[in-house]
């Protein structure tokens, strides 16, 4: 963790003492903690250190976020388990927190939390503050500059945009419930680097008793990484679109009423946006007729919207301000692809 390191080494630090267990009381508590070290997730000077009670995961192809860096940590109270689903996300306990940080090499952006309570699960966002020593709630959200250099080597400067509360429900809501996106079996399939060595996520969550029900790795599903030249240029771009895109266009979400379903499970040509026109044409189709003309990206209204920055056209709509170059360039490369009817 880069921006982690940089903090230690800033602060000199030295041995910590040994940390209390996280606060599931306060977790659980009606109301958000003010700040993001009532919980005692993260623990020494700067709380630069994750709690022990925290596990460290990846996913095969995560949601973009203005080419951020993203550290992320499952919570469990003591002796839960999360039960295995071989689709959709993974059924948690009460009490379970899943824990993501934001930020750019040697400064972080905020630390955004799901936790899983009685009534279901709720969503709150923590603000860093510039010492990073310690992150407050913004029930509101906040725009908070950032400089940093993408992966082509070119100096970024982004006007963060961290959610407020109602569009936190608004990405993760599925038949009008609140719900985690990424933490499924198909994107947790893969190798971490524990400081143990590298393992199979599946794996060791159900050696470390947290997981119940998994399969062996090899008999559950996997999603490609987008980012993979070996994997099949269809697979990356619809593990792609699945993550970015159909939290909201599948049949049970928000944009249930576009007809645009994006998950990877969706099998019909129309419904993917091939040769289908928009439902409301507006500035956001360009003036073009279809979401995807095969053969021609340059056609095609989701590559339109992908490209756009300008609120309105721009999609997905949350989440970003910036294009993400490479995203676009691997979904302009899978339509290209498609033969013309």
């Amino acid at each position: 963790m880069r921006w982690l390191a940089a903090l230690a080494a800033l602060l000199c630090l030295g041995a910590a003492p040994p940390p209390g267990p996280v606060a599931l009381d306060v977790l659980l508590a009606e109301t958000p903690a003010p700040k993001l070290s009532d919980y005692r997730l993260f623990t020494g000077p700067g709380q630069a250190t994750p709690n022990a009670g925290l596990t460290p995961y990846d996913l095969n192809t995560p949601l973009f976020s203005d080419y951020a860096e993203k550290h992320r940590f499952l919570y469990l109270p003591p002796g839960a388990k999360v039960r295995y689903r071989e689709h959709g996300a993974f059924e948690f306990p009460i009490g379970a927190a899943l824990v993501k940080t934001f930020g750019y090499p040697g400064r972080r952006l905020e630390t955004r939390l799901l936790i899983r309570k009685t009534e279901g699960w709720t969503a709150f966002a923590y603000v860093w503050n510039d010492d990073q020593t310690e992150a407050v709630l913004r029930r509101a959200g906040a725009r908070l500059e950032a400089r940093f250099t993408d992966p082509q080597g070119r100096a970024r400067t982004v006007e963060w945009a961290v959610p407020n509360q109602n569009q936190c429900k608004e990405c993760h809501q599925l038949d009008r419930t609140l719900v985690p996106i990424g933490p499924n079996a198909r994107n947790l399939n893969r190798d971490f680097a524990y400081a143990s060595g590298p393992q199979n996520q599946l794996a060791h969550w159900t050696r470390a008793g947290l997981l119940a029900g998994a399969p062996r790795p090899e008999a559950a599903p996997r999603t490609a990484r987008w980012d993979d030249p070996a994997a099949p240029l269809a697979d990356r771009a619809r593990a792609y679109l699945d993550v970015n895109c159909a939290h909201c266009h599948n049949p049970r979400a928000v944009a249930s009423n576009s007809g645009l379903y994006l998950d990877l499970d969706e099998t019909r040509p129309a419904a993917l946006g091939v040769g289908k026109g928009p439902v409301a044409a507006g500035r956001g189709s360009g003036g073009l007729r279809v979401g995807i003309e095969p053969g021609r990206p340059q056609a095609s209204i989701l590559v339109h919207r992908m490209t756009s920055t300008e609120p309105g056209v721009m999609m997905p709509e949350l989440g970003r301000t910036l294009t993400h170059d490479e995203g676009l360039a691997l979904v302009r490369a899978w339509i290209a692809e498609m033969p013309r009817p």
